[in-house]
């Protein structure tokens, strides 16, 4: 039986996680007396006493947590920003390559990912490990998510019922998408750029949808970037080729007129699983690749799952 702690369990990602541990039958949760959620010495006695704890915390918070652990038998996953390109700490993407799966395993400190990281990461990694596309590329991403990433106050605006209510015809500001971080310094583009192995930082979009959860994260690919002329079936190719045999990543045949859903791309459709659905459009002149997760599954607590199973030892897929 595993002992698992989560420091921060009032969040989203946090109570995501429980969630998810509730099918568990090999997991014994450590709760904290509410009253003691901010007391550092309970919070020390659970982390050490635990197999793994996940620190669902903001990043200064996050830090001073991880400095609690003295135990060197317990795996702490941080789902935070503030370790994410720590190269004391590991990056919890599998998917990445068999090295990055292996180093996870072998962990103490995993840096569980960014939601709009793991879509960005996701499509244009393969492209750059297979060389077709350089490292110098300067790249443009937008990504389109539901409010839950921005956690409780944000999700408690959004749902708020005079904020909802309109007459039909009627236009609100908030039912109406919303692009932010518009100083170009989203807090996810550090990681973006490390393990893209970039060397510029990407040009990066990210919109706010009026609607609870799902994302999909693109990226603009113009022949004239490429280290050789290859078309948006190549790119397919290569994508299903990197993530050939992965269980939660899924590469869909390349379609010149796509049919999706209405002729429009539905950002929801990997909601309440862990996993990604990529998917190359447009032709030889100018490509997209789209990478669709849920922000709240594997975008943040799937994610933090899978990496705890792999930690453990365990079949990666279990309560996912």
């Amino acid at each position: 039986m595993f002992k698992i702690f989560v420091d921060g369990e009032a969040g989203t990602t946090g109570l995501q996680i429980y969630e998810r541990l509730a099918k568990r039958n090999d997991i014994e949760v450590l709760r904290i007396s509410p009253e003691l959620r901010k007391d550092t010495a309970e919070r020390k006695r659970l982390i050490n006493e635990s197999d793994v704890t996940f620190l669902c915390l903001p990043d200064a918070a996050a830090v001073e947590s991880a400095a609690l652990c003295e135990n060197p038998n317990t795996c702490v996953i941080d789902a935070s920003t503030a370790h994410r390109v720590n190269p004391a700490w590991t990056y919890g993407m599998p998917e990445l390559s068999a090295a990055q799966r292996e180093a996870i395993a072998k962990s103490k400190r995993i840096a569980n990912p960014g939601c709009h990281a793991s879509g960005f990461i996701l499509g244009v990694y393969p492209l750059v490990a297979s060389g077709i596309l350089p490292k110098s590329a300067n790249l443009a991403a937008y990504s389109i998510t539901g409010y839950s990433g921005g956690g409780k106050k944000l999700i408690a605006e959004y749902e708020d019922a005079a904020a909802l209510s309109h007459a039909a015809g009627e236009s609100k500001a908030i039912m109406a998408p919303a692009p932010y971080a518009l100083a170009l310094a989203h807090k996810h583009l550090p990681e973006m750029k490390k393990y893209c192995e970039l060397e510029n930082v990407p040009f990066f979009n990210p919109v706010l949808g009026p609607y609870y959860k799902g994302m999909a994260v693109t990226v603009a690919i113009f022949p004239n970037m490429l280290t050789k002329k290859v078309g948006p079936e190549a790119l397919t190719e290569i994508l299903a080729k990197h993530y050939e045999g992965s269980r939660f990543v899924k590469v869909m045949p390349y379609e010149a007129a796509p049919v999706l859903f209405n002729g429009r791309l539905d950002a929801t459709v990997c909601n309440d699983t862990n996993n990604a659905r990529i998917q190359v459009f447009g032709n030889e002149n100018m490509m997209q690749v789209t990478t669709i997760i849920d922000n709240l599954g594997k975008g943040a607590s799937g994610a933090a799952i899978q990496n705890m199973n792999i930690a453990l030892g365990l079949d990666e897929g279990i309560s996912l």
